[in-house]
């Protein structure tokens, strides 16, 4: 052959010698989920599945066999999983993780030997034709695999071998073709030829179960006092964490509990000057008290916190606290450490700002210093500082603005030391910063949910969430509110608005938070023309009436209970959206893997007016006949319907109660299941 010169005997040895090690038939390509070419892992909790696909495939006519192996981060030996074939040469296997930490994964193939000969003698035989000799080759195949047994395996396959080779009868030689016993060993212990392995080992971060399912309840402990005139303490919070863990919460967080700066404190609502007894926000962190580990000593001292996360506990709250990584100009760091911060030519310290806004009371650090290792040190001690105080989950303000770098260092130390610690991104910014966070490492994500409000809203951007590569990496947490967003649906909507927004938050999301008593209390007061609340608490103390008549503590009790009852609310990854012919309502399904627990909701958008539709049901995934009657029973109003067939309606009336939560009972044959009703 020609390719401009000839090449010599030698160089084509001396080319396969230095590019060939093995042939390699089988190609792996196309292996999900893969993200950032495995640079990223993926996310798991304890108990989920990961489930694999890849393109597996070889030249020729040969069967072919793969398999997903995994381990735990810190084992040698390989778990094997065997990969079924869903056609077009695309085949899947999951696998579990059971323990929190780094786990890796990848896929292998090989040439099946065993398969491609059974598939060949049952086709021969089908066509009339003479098999002896292929049952011949199979008896060789199966001793080939004895030869690598041991005991009473190798012993079988031995037994098999022989009745091939001693059997005239081509129909009996072909019972012991289809045997299932001897395709098992055959799978366990055959040659593997062309084996071939991908070649990356792609990484699974596993947190602990709160990481998927969590409920949070957001507190300024200093409101919590019985005067309004007197700042709150530790101790006044205890009081309300029965009432708390009692709506059915497992998570209290709390905005910053570290001594606040005086200079340029802001005032009520946000005011540029602050009065003698305005407390200040608790985000301009730092004092001569003290800064980011110290306490604000009107809360109390180090040992009531103690004593407060300990109470806490002991009624199943999990005390979550605020990461800022900002200073007020009083804070020690910027006398102790100027280097940390950016300094103007007038010699004055930049505070934050992001124009038109200002926050003369807040001073970020300068993650471009010189002495960033330093700072990045002392950041990290920090988060350390409160750890071994007992905390394992941080609400971080505002991570955006810290290099995407310094995030995924400090969260891999920290998670290396302390798996079990849950960090949630309050990062409401772009999608791809909000995806690059999330990739660093974040546990969870604050999301657009705020400003989702219509029916195509929610499609739009749940199926983003779920049926894409994010549903991989990005962990949602919906807040219909926080201290610095009153979202207009909620201004203008009233009491309904906010029970419609909270069922929401609680049924499409596996994690979800309030900001406690403004959301309990469904204040909508905002600053005109502004998504952000009048009076915030942010700048003042308030003073809840947390007895105040028709507040919705019995829903929002109602609601957890059902979600602590139902497992098929505890992820988020199972949501599957119904038809339903108005555009004003909602209708989403989900279910546990077994269909064992089947919950349907249905939410009207319409916080004024009742509306109706019909709702579409998908009864093949449900396991019913068209002609099959099922309960479904509303676990909000306690009322109980028999349906009938793929149509049923349903009519909201917001006054009434605006969502249904029904619970969906697939098998009514027996007399007793009727008893349901009574």
């Amino acid at each position: 052959m020609y390719f401009g010169d000839v090449m010599s005997k030698n160089k084509i040895n001396s080319a396969l010698n230095d590019n060939i090690d093995t042939i390699n038939r089988v190609v792996i390509e196309g292996v999900s989920p893969e993200i950032d070419d495995g640079l990223v892992p993926i996310k798991r909790v304890v108990g989920e599945k990961v489930k694999v696909k890849a393109y597996v495939f070889s030249d020729s006519h040969d069967e072919i066999s793969a398999s997903v192996l995994y381990r735990k981060g810190d084992q040698k030996d390989w778990h094997e999983l065997p990969m079924q074939g869903l056609g077009n040469d695309c085949w899947v296997a999951d696998f579990p993780v059971e323990e929190q930490g780094q786990y890796y994964y990848t896929v292998s193939g090989w040439i099946d030997q065993f398969s491609t000969w059974k598939k060949k003698v049952k086709e021969k035989y089908k066509a009339a034709q003479d098999i002896k000799m292929d049952l011949l080759i199979g008896a060789d195949i199966i001793t080939d695999a004895a030869s690598k047994a041991r005991g009473k395996d190798a012993k079988k396959l031995q037994n098999y071998s022989k009745s091939l080779k001693g059997l005239p009868d081509t129909e009996n030689a072909l019972l012991i073709v289809e045997d299932l016993q001897l395709s098992e060993l055959m799978a366990q212990f055959q040659d593997k030829k062309s084996f071939t392995t991908y070649h990356k080992e792609l990484p699974v971060w596993v947190d602990r179960k709160k990481a998927l399912f969590s409920t949070w309840y957001e507190l300024f402990p200093r409101s919590c006092g019985p005067n309004p005139k007197k700042h709150g303490t530790f101790r006044d919070c205890e009081k309300l964490l029965p009432v708390i863990s009692n709506m059915g919460f497992d998570v209290l967080y709390l905005p910053p509990i570290h001594p606040i700066g005086k200079t340029y404190r802001k005032g009520k609502n946000n005011q540029p000057v602050a009065k003698p007894d305005d407390p200040g926000s608790p985000w301009s962190i730092g004092s001569k008290e003290g800064g980011h580990k110290a306490i604000n000593p009107k809360l109390g001292t180090m040992d009531a916190l103690m004593r407060f996360l300990d109470v806490a506990g002991r009624y199943g709250l999990e005390v979550a606290l605020d990461l800022a990584f900002q200073c007020s100009p009083d804070h020690p760091y910027v006398k102790e450490h100027p280097e940390w911060f950016k300094t103007l030519s007038d010699g004055s310290i930049q505070y934050a700002e992001n124009p038109p806004k200002k926050y003369e009371d807040v001073i970020p650090f300068n993650f471009e210093t010189k002495n960033w290792r330093e700072l990045w040190k002392e950041l990290m001690s920090i988060v350390v500082f409160w750890i071994e105080k007992g905390i394992r989950i941080f609400r971080v303000d505002n991570p955006h603005t810290k290099p995407f770098t310094f995030w995924k260092w400090l969260i891999e130390e920290i998670k290396s030391k302390y798996p079990d610690v849950i960090f949630l991104s309050e990062a409401f910014a772009r999608p791809k910063v909000m995806n690059k966070l999330a990739k660093v490492g974040f546990t969870q994500s604050y999301t657009y949910f705020t400003w989702r409000h219509t029916k195509w809203d929610f499609l739009e951007y749940m199926n983003e969430l779920i049926n894409t590569e994010r549903r991989e990496f990005y962990r949602p947490n919906f807040w219909p509110n926080t201290p610095d967003i009153l979202p207009e649906y909620l201004q203008y909507g009233g009491r309904q608005a906010f029970i419609i927004r909270f069922i929401l938050a609680a049924t499409l999301s596996s994690n979800y938070g309030i900001y406690g008593p403004a959301f309990e209390l469904y204040i909508n007061e905002a600053l005109p023309g502004r998504e952000e609340y009048l009076n915030s608490e942010k700048y003042e103390i308030k003073n809840w009436n947390w007895n105040q008549q028709d507040n919705l503590r019995e829903i929002i009790s109602k609601v957890n209970q059902i979600r602590r009852e139902n497992p098929a609310l505890q992820t988020t990854w199972n949501l599957e959206f119904y038809d339903i012919d108005n555009e004003q309502m909602l209708c989403y399904q989900k279910a546990t893997d077994d269909r064992s627990n089947i919950i349907l909701v249905v939410v009207n958008l319409d916080p004024f007016h009742t509306q109706s539709g019909t709702i579409k049901m998908e009864l093949d995934k449900l396991g019913i006949t068209p002609e099959q009657s099922y309960l479904v029973h509303d676990l909000l109003g306690e009322d109980k319907f028999i349906w009938v067939g793929e149509y049923n309606s349903v009519e909201l009336d917001p006054q009434v109660l605006p969502a249904r939560i029904f619970r969906v009972h697939t098998k009514m044959h027996r007399e007793e299941d009727f008893d349901y009703f009574m």
